[in-house]
C-alpha cells in the first residue's frame, strides 16, 4: 500500500519535510517495481532509498549537533539500528530472497512513527537555532558593507 503524505508528517522544517517526502516516493516506488515484479527495479530504489536515506540522517544528526540537541546521540543510534536492519533485509535480497514486501512494510511503518516520535522530539531546538542563525545574518546584513570593511 502506498504512503500519502499527510501534513501530521509535517516537522516545520523546510528542509527536512522534503527529504522525508522524497524518502515517501522512494517507499512508493519500491511498492511500484514489488507490482510489476522487476526485481532489476526493486534493487535499484532499494540502492537509491539506502544511499539517499544514509545521507539524510547525517543531515539530519548535524542540524541536531549544531542545535546542540541533547538527544542527538540516542536518535543518531536510533538510525544505526535501522540501519542496520535495512542492510540485513539487502543482504538477504542480494542473496535471492523476495524480502520487498517485508522491506516495504517496514520501511512504511518505521518512516511514519519515526517522524511522529522521534523527529518531533528535535523540531524546536533544531527551529530555534535555526532562528538564531537566520538573526545573526540578518544583523550583519543591516550593519552595511562600511562598517564590515572598517571592523576588518
Amino acid at each position: 500500500m502506498a504512503i500519502t503524505w499527510t501534513d501530521d508528517l509535517n516537522t516545520g522544517i523546510d528542509v527536512i519535510d522534503k527529504q522525508h517526502r522524497r524518502i515517501v516516493d522512494y517507499i512508493n516506488d519500491l511498492e511500484t517495481a514489488h507490482a510489476g515484479n522487476d526485481k532489476e527495479a526493486i534493487g535499484r530504489v532499494l540502492d537509491d532509498l539506502v544511499d539517499y536515506t544514509l545521507s539524510h540522517f547525517a543531515f539530519e544528526e548535524s542540524l541536531q549537533e549544531e542545535a546542540g540537541y541533547q538527544y542527538c546521540k540516542p536518535h543518531k543510534k536510533v538510525h544505526e539500528l535501522f540501519t542496520r536492519r535495512v542492510n540485513e533485509y539487502l543482504e538477504r535480497f542480494r542473496l535471492g530472497d523476495d524480502v520487498t514486501a517485508d522491506i516495504h512494510k517496514l520501511l512504511s511503518s518505521w518512516l511514519i512513527n519515526h517522524i511522529k516520535r522521534d523527529d518531533a522530539d528535535y523540531v524546536a531546538a533544531v527551529k530555534a537555532n535555526m532562528v538564531g542563525i537566520i538573526q545573526e545574518k540578518e544583523a550583519k546584513k543591516d550593519e552595511g558593507w562600511f562598517k564590515r570593511f572598517f571592523r576588518r
